[in-house]
């Protein structure tokens, strides 16, 4: 466990936020303003990996990393947003495995970002991109792994010119109030991050959002690889067997919990391939059992929140707050069913920007009871509110004053088995849990 970020950290972000009236703001222009006050970081980078898509980017994310680290190579990571502490967005490659960025020296970078930008309008995840960058090419490493923030096009990750491959996970509905009401629309703007002539991975997709994909990798000229076209990954016997044209891959399944895990595991062996990183077999053996995603279908085994809960009973935490994501949250929990017996509860913390129904409507006749609480954001759904929508859905739902009261409520229920608890909605909600528990990331 590592100490929370130091005070200054804190009070720089809140100085940053009061940078631009909005908190997102899609565009290149402010990016390219200070990147170039910066001398242009972005092209000092190591080799980038740029990873989009709607679920599934961090998970993809994690079991390249791992790979590449079982193979001996060094990886800088960037992925957003963090679950407890800023750090967690900037991890620099290290031999042997990398470290998050100390809170001295990211507070030295976001200061440094801030002062050249000036009075300048820019958004605070602009100036936390731009002090990756800067972070980044001080530091030498094999790799970076770069997340996609909002959408694709205009997020202010994609400056990258000649990237060693651009990444589509999985796309489905969400952010629609900035990237546009429809399945196409929402994949048109996840496939502007694909470049001319460079190696394109395309994740498992619906019909829909596959049709712009491709047509947007077709006229730049992307070296386009199709998950079910140019490869297959799928399990076999517990096991993860993947295949394309360098030949087939019999693997064990991935640490990561769920079903998806099997794609998304598939896609960072795509990634890898197709970019050219030869890794040994044993790196992929590696890292499929190695890595680690916190709040994506993880089980809670100790801390604070643990003690809390129903003696013999289970704690999972996961992050998911759109509709696709409940879905997939949904079917890990039909197979831990299926596995060992327990009645399920939901503790719901979503903010009222999500589509809540068509998350919730997923656990419909799988859940129990539902538990609705509150999250410190500004645009958090008052848990009666929540509550009331599972109830409409057919879900029995109650709400509760904290997250800590939720679970302590439960052991009043006298469920028998003890109950299996998922706490979900958010991510803002998974990194209170964590925090809460005394267990975030490292």
């Amino acid at each position: 466990m590592t100490a929370l970020p130091a005070a200054p950290i804190g009070s720089i972000l809140a100085r940053l936020l009061a940078l631009h009236p909005k908190r997102i703001d899609l565009s290149l222009e402010r990016m390219w303003r200070i990147l170039a006050a910066l001398d242009h970081p972005q092209k000092r980078l190591p080799p980038v990996i740029h990873v989009g898509g709607t679920n599934g980017k961090g998970s993809t994310i994690a079991f390249m990393r791992a790979m590449l680290e079982a193979a001996g190579r060094s990886v800088h990571v960037y992925t957003s947003p963090n679950l407890v502490r800023i750090n967690e967005r900037f991890r620099l490659g290290r031999p042997g495995g990398g470290v998050l960025v100390e809170d001295g020296e990211l507070a030295d970078a976001l200061e440094f970002c801030e002062r050249k930008s000036g009075a300048a309008l820019i958004t605070v995840f602009e100036i936390e991109t731009a002090a990756a960058f800067l972070l980044f090419s001080r530091h030498p490493a094999d790799v970076l792994l770069l997340e996609v923030g909002l959408g694709g096009r205009l997020d202010a990750t994609n400056v990258i010119d000649q990237p060693l491959a651009s990444v589509i996970t999985s796309v489905s509905m969400d952010h629609m109030d900035f990237l546009g009401g429809a399945i196409e629309m929402i994949a048109t703007e996840k496939a502007g991050i694909i470049k001319p002539d460079t190696p394109t991975i395309i994740g498992r997709q619906s019909e829909n959002a596959l049709a712009p994909i491709l047509a947007r990798g077709e006229q730049v000229g992307a070296l386009l690889h199709v998950a079910g076209q140019d490869w297959i990954a799928g399990e076999e016997r517990g096991r993860l067997v993947y295949q394309d044209v360098g030949g087939l891959l019999d693997l064990p399944a991935p640490r990561l919990f769920g079903r998806h895990q099997f794609d998304n595991a598939g896609t960072a062996i795509a990634t890898l391939r197709a970019a050219g990183l030869e890794l040994p077999i044993r790196a992929y053996e590696e890292g499929l059992v190695k890595a680690e995603w916190p709040a994506r279908m993880q089980r809670l085994a100790a801390g604070r929140l643990v003690t809390l809960t129903p003696v013999g009973g289970e704690l999972w935490l996961d992050g998911g707050h759109n509709a696709d994501a409940g879905r997939i949250a949904a079917a890990a929990l039909a197979d831990l069913e299926e596995r060992v017996s327990r009645p399920l509860i939901l503790v719901v913390g979503m903010l009222q920007t999500k589509d809540a129904a068509g998350f919730l409507q997923n656990f419909v006749g799988l859940a129990r009871r539902l538990i609705a609480v509150p999250m410190h954001q500004d645009k958090a759904l008052p848990p009666e509110a929540l509550a009331g929508i599972a109830r409409e859905i057919g879900i029995p739902a109650d709400a509760s004053d904290s997250l800590a009261a939720a679970l302590a409520g439960i052991g009043g229920l006298g469920l028998v088995p003890a109950p299996r608890i998922i706490i979900t909605g958010s991510l803002y909600l998974a990194g209170e849990a964590l925090a809460a528990n005394g267990t975030w990331p490292e």
